[in-house]
């Protein structure tokens, strides 16, 4: 087999955001992945569902690879053929062994490219909210590890008197576990001990903490606080800047941990909505959706779509599984014909429109009680052959009040809500042990379920807040004794963290 390719890749400091475009699109092309434990999880998902990850490098203190055993295990992928992507925490060309990996598959014979990262000098100062340089205070950045090597390497050893008489900012890398040391070796140096000093703890990470003091002190400080590995430390007047320029801890959902309930494949934009606030969300899916439903009796009813005089869609997940449905049947938005649409709120609506239909009704408000005082405003409803496409576990207001008003109503369940087979370990643990702000369900059925999962896991239902969407999901929830604490004025993802922030506004923070 044919030698195979490497990529040298700097994953960034932590939080996915910072992660290029070109290291995203080598990822999506890997046969391998080979990672340390400062990349976040979410990165590997962007490689392929069938490629192999591979743990490797530096787990908490202890280094369980040598870079010998991860050199081999690049080359060996390589050989083989993989395109093999090498994941590295910030970026692969500081502190990141990128000339020992990169002699390694030179030496091998093995062609690669590198793909810079977000270095976590840089990352670590502006999410802690101060500038790396400033032309008051520092003309200047030293970069400096303060790991020392233990291997009997004869690299040239820090000269820390001039690094005490450098002008501008530096930075530690890898020296929490030695502040004290390294904080006195700068005094003795020549530098002021009241030089303004800060310690990053996982920066761009949820849960990033900050502690700031002068050179002097700051190790004490550090050690009052219990900050650990991975952190950095900055030491220069840009430190002091932070009052005047931190954004991260302005963020109104700052510190918040929120677990998502919502399907796996829909959780991202409510997780995006969180982090955008500055809140940590936690990923727990608790309902999947699935196709359901006789296909011939879907089949004959999608056929003659056309023939409906109204076709009423609750949500885009019916868009969704409808269109699906039309697909495997070889059809489109020209099956619709003349008949007319109403959607239930804006993105059930937005879906439609990607699909190629205008929805002719949208309720002001996003409830089924709402669109049929909207349709019946609309049309004459007596006689109208209406077809409603849409999950088995839906409620019946729309097909009870619409054949009350003399409607032919033909209901379809397309799709199915039921129980994840499997639950992500992290947002187990964060269940289990309490360590959440708030739950977030935005359906009955996710409440039901939330209720379930905490029975089967032992522990109490009522102890972390819910926010819920929409009275259906509210009435759910409090019949099932969850403590609903959020309830937006709009039934929307957007006016659900809206009202999270009013909420947690009023409880001071």
């Amino acid at each position: 087999m044919g030698k195979g390719f490497v990529y040298l890749v700097g994953a960034g400091p932590g939080d996915p955001g910072l992660v290029t475009v070109r290291a995203r699109e080598v990822l999506g092309r890997a046969d391998a992945v080979v990672y340390d434990n400062l990349v976040h999880p979410r990165v590997l998902d962007w490689a392929p569902a069938g490629a192999e990850r591979v743990p490797m490098g530096k787990i908490g203190h202890v280094h369980q690879h040598s870079q010998e055993e991860i050199n081999q295990a690049l080359v060996d992928r390589a050989r083989a053929g993989k395109v093999v992507v090498r994941l590295k925490g910030g970026d692969p060309a500081v502190f990141g062994r990128l000339g020992e990996e990169a002699t390694a598959l030179t030496r091998a014979g093995i062609p690669f490219e590198v793909v810079p990262g977000v270095t976590s000098a840089s990352a670590a100062a502006v999410y802690a909210g101060f500038p790396l340089t400033h032309r008051d205070h520092a003309p200047s950045v030293t970069l400096v590890t303060g790991h020392r090597r233990r291997d009997g390497g004869t690299g040239p050893e820090i000269d820390w008197q001039a690094l005490a008489r450098a002008s501008g900012t530096v930075v530690i890398y890898m020296g929490i576990r030695q502040l004290g040391d390294v904080a006195r070796r700068l005094v003795e140096g020549g530098k002021d001990p009241a030089t303004p000093t800060a310690v990053v703890e996982r920066a761009t990470w949820p849960g990033q903490r900050v502690v700031t003091g002068t050179l002097g002190d700051i190790a004490d400080r550090a050690r009052e606080a219990g900050v650990k590995a991975p952190a950095l430390v900055i030491v220069g007047g840009v430190v002091g800047l932070r009052a005047r320029c931190e954004w991260l801890g302005n963020k109104p959902l700052f510190g918040k941990r929120v677990l998502v309930t919502r399907a796996a494949h829909q959780a991202g934009e409510l997780s995006g909505l969180l982090r955008e606030r500055g809140a940590e969300p936690v990923e727990l899916p608790l309902i999947e959706l699935r196709p359901c439903g006789h296909t011939s009796g879907i089949e004959a009813a999608l056929r003659k779509l056309f023939a409906y005089d109204w076709v009423i869609l609750s949500s885009a997940n019916a868009v969704r599984f409808l269109f699906e449905r039309l697909e495997a049947l070889g059809l489109d938005a020209r099956a619709f014909g003349a008949a007319r649409v109403c959607a239930v709120g804006p993105r059930t609506a937005e879906a439609l429109a990607g699909r190629g239909i205008r929805a002719d009704v949208v309720p002001g408000r996003y409830v089924a009680e709402a669109l049929v005082e909207a349709l019946a405003a609309h049309a004459e409803l007596r006689g109208a052959s209406v077809l409603v496409p849409r999950a088995r576990e839906a409620r019946d207001v729309i097909p009870n009040e619409l054949t009350r008003m003399g409607a032919r109503v033909e209901v379809l369940p397309i799709y199915e809500n039921v129980k994840p087979a499997t639950h992500p370990a992290e947002g187990l643990q964060a269940l289990k042990e309490g360590r959440l702000d708030l739950v977030t369900l935005a359906s009955s059925s996710a409440a039901r379920n939330y209720a379930d999962l905490c029975r089967d896991l032992g522990v109490p239902a009522d102890r972390i807040p819910c926010a819920v969407i929409g009275p259906a999901t509210e009435r759910t929830a409090r019949t099932l004794g969850l403590p609903v604490a959020v309830v937006p004025a709009e039934y929307t993802l957007r006016g659900l963290v809206a009202a999270a922030e009013e909420y947690f506004l009023a409880l001071g923070g």
